[in-house]
């Protein structure tokens, strides 16, 4: 049986790749538009085709690149399109803003190559952006669909249904796949002939289900503890309220009389604010990796050590191997790792086409909590937008 070729797009650092390989799953062609970025796959797949930005190129150039023949079936396309539009730290401003019609392209791609399965990748925020944006002091109407929470994803769903696919999708926590770090991503997956079942979990929280328990952040860094690792510093005025601080807690632990003092005007705002001055815990996965460790409000500061996350830290958490190569600056680097794909949740991914193609069975666990949060499968998703939506009002123009 010969192994299934993968199309990657928005390629990034390889993790979602990586994930694909261990499943049985050739990458064939890496697609990716940061300069710094293409210079590290080149640095550990020197023989991979690597093309710059997918708005550069046309479906047609895109096969021809791969090496495939003309009329040669795609087995899988892969990508995570830029997220920023959707998450729910930015400003939400979904497709109408720039890096939301690179999506529009991705959709694109997968249209005209028409593979047997794709797999989009994407941040919680897309189960909830719209896709027209409506100040809050113009929402005293009844809104359309495209204005409505969910309308951006809705949108992508049909065009994909007007494509022939089937699609599932479910936001996971890559935590109930063996990463060592608590990581939500929504994963889209689509096939020709029928709906994917979703992805078979190989841990639990508390073991249950017969699953492994949760791996920790102390798993994950075993043996690190006598190299030399790389990484930025904490600013002094703010170095001296982590020494204060101990190995998972977080501002909220600090003296009254210092809490106004760290926080600043931070400590006003709304929300919980756990991401100010927090240290990892040993026995608990990492809190979802970011660019930079030292962004105020989604601090990762080592358990005990008095500094940020080092790079050596970002890549076991997201299980690259300790001899993977990154090019670019330190803040780049960070970026790079920041930015990908756990890889046991692209090994996930993978071994569920994989078994899907061999007609393999697949095991379903039902009851399983795959995210912290509610309606985020794909059935109780649309549950939740049919209450809000008539039928008559779901219509796009493609």
């Amino acid at each position: 049986m010969c192994k299934l070729k993968a199309l990657s797009f928005f390629t990034g650092a390889m993790g979602l790749d990586l994930g694909l390989k261990q499943a049985g799953i050739d990458v064939i062609l890496a697609c990716e538009s940061e300069k710094f970025i293409r210079e590290t796959i080149k640095l550990n797949n020197p023989k991979l085709k690597i093309l710059n930005d997918i708005n550069l190129y046309s479906a047609e150039q895109i096969k021809k690149a791969s090496g495939l023949k003309k009329n040669s079936k795609i087995d899988l396309i892969v990508g995570g399109p830029p997220c920023q539009a959707f998450s729910t730290a930015g400003k939400r401003l979904s497709i109408n803003e720039n890096r939301g019609v690179v999506f529009i392209k991705f959709l694109e791609i997968i249209k005209k190559l028409s593979p047997t399965y794709f797999v989009i990748e994407n941040v919680r925020g897309l189960l909830s952006v719209p896709l027209k944006h409506v100040p809050h002091n113009q929402r005293n109407k009844k809104l359309k669909i495209k204005e409505e929470r969910g309308g951006t994803l809705e949108y992508i769903l049909n065009y994909l249904k007007k494509c022939g696919y089937k699609v599932s999708f479910n936001l996971y926590n890559s935590a109930n796949f063996g990463t060592p770090q608590i990581r939500e991503r929504v994963v889209i997956i689509g096939n020709k002939n029928e709906k994917l079942p979703y992805l078979t979990p190989t841990h639990e929280q508390n073991g249950l289900f017969g699953l492994k328990p949760w791996n920790t952040f102390k798993s994950a860094v075993k043996g690190l503890h006598n190299i030399k690792h790389d990484h930025i510093n904490f600013p002094k005025e703010r170095l001296k309220f982590f020494k204060k601080i101990k190995q998972g807690q977080n501002w909220k632990n600090l003296p009254k009389s210092l809490q106004k003092i760290a926080m600043g005007s931070s400590y006003f705002s709304g929300g919980g604010k756990t991401g100010f001055f927090r240290r990892l815990a040993w026995n608990k996965p990492s809190p979802t990796l970011v660019t930079d460790p030292t962004m105020p409000a989604t601090d990762l500061s080592h358990p005990d050590l008095d500094r940020p996350l080092s790079i050596q830290e970002y890549m076991r958490i997201q299980e690259f191997p300790d001899k993977w190569k990154l090019s670019g600056t330190i803040r780049n680097k960070y970026k790079q790792i920041g930015n990908a794909v756990p890889v046991s949740l692209g090994k996930a991914i993978g071994k569920l086409i994989v078994n899907h193609s061999l007609r393999k069975k697949i095991r379903v666990i039902n009851n399983f909590r795959y995210s912290r949060y509610l309606n985020t499968s794909d059935l109780d998703w649309h549950n939740s937008l049919d209450k809000k939506v008539s039928l008559s009002q779901k219509s796009f123009n493609f």
